[in-house]
């Protein structure tokens, strides 16, 4: 699995934030700070529903 951090994560070393990594059916994310815990797993569709709403709220 191909794990990735976002642009916009939190200064220094950038720990404060989660991965994620798309899967066939889904995205897959996961604590940057505790990568060997389990990693929630939601389909595609639902994840871009939140990632709209995180867009949304942030302008405003």
């Amino acid at each position: 699995m191909h794990w990735r951090k976002s642009s916009h994560s939190g200064g220094g070393d950038g720990d404060a934030c989660v991965e994620i990594a798309e899967l066939p059916a889904g995205v897959a994310i996961r604590d940057s700070k505790a990568p060997a815990r389990a990693a929630l797993s939601v389909p595609g569709p639902v994840f871009a529903a939140f990632v709209e709403g995180v867009k949304r709220h942030s302008r405003g």
